[in-house]
């Protein structure tokens, strides 16, 4: 991350407290990044840079259940709306009205959420890699392909099991699941130390993997309407758990929307970091 520096605190959002980084100017406009699984923060190294020489004041939080922050018991305490909730308390803690809102896999889900229900939180939304709510389970209904895609969201639904095989031998399975759905140079042996260490933390594993068992939690979700923030789509079209059926089917949620399409995996912000920071910055830029 160059040689900006992070400054960590813990903030209290919607009844839960979340380990928060923060760095760039302190009034300028407020850019928050939701990483997805199985990560953290650090999920945005090649990003923060960044936007803080855009003027940003930028917010990289560990989202609930993960890394440093509170993991509430039950898959009920991960539903979508408990998730979208969390953010909106962020950006009132940091006295403001609006956010660039730019999230990854699950941390996209969470950002498509807030936009859809909670448009008055969004300055504009970047998406990367990651399924509109609506369109995942309609897109797995149609596409044969996607349902393939998405077997391992049916396994996570096993309870204990998932966590037992994950944390075995050292989280060998978790660290090769990000190795071998990504380019060789993505992760370094670095990276998935930093990773290992996140989900070592006690619960951890549980409460990450609870974001997918509150996907069948009963929840009153409010249905998401039409997104009429600008939105930008960076689509890495090499993705081992998403078709680019999802990419163009996100794109009728939208008034406002525009994709790239570039050569990556899933891990797409890690792979091309520069292209990707060149799209953010144009967009956030016009």
């Amino acid at each position: 991350m160059g040689g900006i520096v992070m400054e960590f605190s813990y903030i209290q959002t919607n009844g839960i407290t979340l380990h928060v980084g923060t760095t760039g100017k302190q009034d300028g406009p407020l850019a928050i990044l939701l990483h997805g699984f199985p990560e953290f923060w650090y999920s945005w190294r090649e990003q923060i840079d960044s936007l803080v020489e855009q003027g940003y004041r930028v917010i990289v939080p560990d989202q609930r259940g993960y890394n440093k922050s509170d993991k509430p018991i039950g898959e009920q305490a991960y539903t979508v709306d408990a998730l979208r909730d969390d953010v909106v308390g962020l950006i009132q803690s940091f006295g403001r009205d609006k956010a660039v809102i730019i999230g990854h896999d699950w941390g996209g889900v969470v950002a498509w959420h807030l936009a859809a229900t909670r448009s008055e939180w969004v300055e504009k939304l970047v998406i990367l890699n990651s399924p509109h709510p609506a369109v995942l389970k309609d897109t797995m209904k149609r596409k044969p392909v996607q349902f393939l895609k998405s077997l391992y969201v049916f396994f996570f639904q096993i309870p204990k099991l998932p966590e037992w095989l994950l944390q075995k031998n050292q989280f060998k399975r978790l660290k090769k699941a990000l190795l071998s759905t990504s380019r060789p140079y993505a992760f370094t042996e670095e990276d998935l130390e930093l990773y290992k260490e996140a989900w070592s933390r006690q619960g951890s594993l549980t409460a990450m993997i609870n974001w997918y068992r509150a996907l069948k939690a009963k929840q009153k979700q409010e249905d998401p309407a039409v997104i009429t923030v600008p939105v930008k789509i960076i689509w890495g079209i090499h993705d081992s758990f998403l078709s680019l059926a999802i990419a163009e089917e996100n794109e009728k949620q939208c008034t406002n929307v525009g994709t790239v399409l570039v050569d990556a995996t899933h891990w797409v912000h890690i792979e091309q970091p520069e292209l990707v920071n060149d799209h953010i910055r144009t967009f956030l830029k016009n």
